[in-house]
């Protein structure tokens, strides 16, 4: 509610119907009303903006009414939404979408922001304790490095969940997986030996990847066309969140030779998100539709395929073993002690939501194409560089290159479900990411074969510069420009969805 006295100018735009976050209607004032406004398009499942004078004191009133539900995450956007509407200014706020999102919207992308939380922790528990889990089996980099691989490789067991939900929906498939995924997770807190707890993983790993590539074709297929990028950016924040959430756990390794195990056990926690998932997520539109369709199955573009598949490969190169032995460098070389990891890696990936945030943005406003060759390379080398330094310049190197390509990350992520029909799209992500997986899983059995022949971390992680180097060639001479199309202008093949 804002007031303005009888002796003050009131805003003129008061009596105009808002262009922001909402779009109003003008509808019929009450007695006692100057205006009244209802939402005709935005993201509330109630709204009402009145503007009243009081007869005696003449002091205008604007009182605004909305109901707003954003599953797990009303507590960020809450505050930024009320202040957007008390704001005399009515311009698209930073952090708002480009498009006008609706209620269903909103509640879609909350729910997937949670899947994110879930799949995100499933996929980096081994990758954060895998340092002190082998030193409690006696087990060297190379081990670990083995066991990084098959964790990766266990891929494979994800194709039934991207078939399946090509055929019978996306909602089946990511209730089912994320009830699975934590579970299975949890097991590893039971493993005797380190064969045991790689086999654990191998399950629940590629579970997790499964949940997370389909959360992604979900929020392509329900996002409006200009804030597709944007969608990426909030689900890689929830999953930057949900991996932080692995690394605040992390402290609890130095509790003892065993302590690690204590994180694989929380992974129960992320069965409150199964649960919401099962009672709120819909299936998406644009699968109801395809389903309805009788044509025959529209054929798989494999030219597109090979190209998104050799840009996951040569870009995870330096990603997966620069996440993979970050925490054994900084252990070993550094001598950080579990807690200072964890604070390391919270103080270095947090900037990271500055590079979504303006990645996103500039993705689905100016084009993803030059952004992603931009930044993708200045940002492997300065991650890369981070492994030569210590101090102040080991910190700033990592700052810097995780905003840089947290920065490319939603232009990079969002073609991967935007170049594949409906029919296909699930089975095209699942490839994508596998391709991905064997390219980190060679490079960490190169990576750790070496640092086990005493091979400093720098040189090695820095002649992995080349991958992305390859990922900004190709991005340049074959991706197109997708922003500011519908996924139907890209992929002519699919059934076109009536406005």
């Amino acid at each position: 509610m804002r007031t303005w006295p009888a002796d003050h100018d009131q805003p003129a735009d008061i009596m105009q119907p808002r262009e922001d976050v909402v779009l109003e209607i003008a509808v019929r004032p009450e007695k006692s009303e100057l205006a009244r406004f209802e939402q005709r398009e935005g993201p509330f499942g109630g709204y009402r903006r009145t503007v009243s004078r009081d007869q005696s004191t003449l002091v205008v009133t604007e009182r605004t009414t909305y109901r707003l539900d954003v599953p797990w995450f009303g507590w960020l956007f809450g505050p930024l939404v009320r202040r957007q509407l008390r704001r005399p200014e009515r311009s698209d706020p930073v952090w708002a979408p480009p498009d006008r999102l609706t209620t269903r919207q909103v509640n879609v992308l909350g729910l997937l922001a949670a899947a994110s939380l879930l799949s995100a922790f499933s996929n980096t528990l081994f990758t954060q304790t895998v340092a002190y889990a082998g030193d409690d089996f006696g087990v060297g980099d190379w081990g670990r490095g083995v066991g990084g691989m098959i964790v990766r490789l266990g891929i494979i067991l994800g194709l039934p969940a991207a078939l399946v939900a090509d055929r019978i929906g996306r909602r089946r498939v990511v209730v089912f997986l994320a009830w699975t995924a934590p579970i299975v997770a949890a097991l590893g807190s039971l493993a005797p030996n380190f064969t045991a707890l790689v086999a654990t993983q191998a399950v629940s790993r590629p579970l997790g990847l499964a949940l997370d590539l389909l959360v992604a074709v979900i929020a392509a297929e329900e996002m409006p066309r200009n804030s597709r990028a944007y969608a990426v950016s909030i689900l890689a924040m929830a999953n930057g969140l949900g991996a932080g959430v692995a690394v605040i756990l992390l402290p609890l390794a130095d509790v003892g030779d065993s302590g690690w195990r204590v994180i694989y056990a929380m992974s129960l926690v992320w069965l409150i998100v199964a649960v919401d998932l099962t009672r709120r997520l819909p299936e998406t539109e644009r699968f109801l539709v395809r389903r309805a369709d009788t044509r025959a199955a529209v054929p798989m573009q494999r030219r597109r395929l090979a190209v998104q598949m050799s840009v996951s490969f040569f870009g995870n190169l330096l990603l997966a073993p620069a996440s993979f032995f970050q925490n054994g460098y900084l252990k070993d070389e550094r001598g950080f002690s579990a807690a200072m990891v964890a604070v390391f890696t919270l103080v270095t990936s947090t900037p990271a939501v500055i590079g979504l945030v303006v990645g996103g943005r500039v993705a689905d406003q100016r084009g993803r194409r030059r952004l992603a060759v931009t930044c993708v390379p200045i940002g492997a080398t300065l991650i890369a560089s981070s492994f030569f330094f210590g101090g102040p310049l080991l910190w700033i190197a990592a700052i810097s290159g995780a905003v840089m390509a947290a920065t490319a990350y939603p232009s990079l992520a969002v073609y991967r479900t935007e170049m594949f029909p409906t029919g296909r799209r699930g089975r095209a992500a699942f490839l994508i990411l596998a391709s991905a997986l064997v390219g980190g899983s060679l490079s960490l059995l190169l990576v750790g074969a070496l640092l086990d022949r005493d091979v400093s971390h720098g040189p090695v992680m820095m002649s992995l510069v080349i991958g992305p180097a390859m990922v900004a060639a190709i991005v340049w001479r074959t991706y197109p420009e997708t922003a500011h199309r519908e996924l139907e202008d890209i992929n002519p093949e699919d059934t076109t969805l009536s406005s």
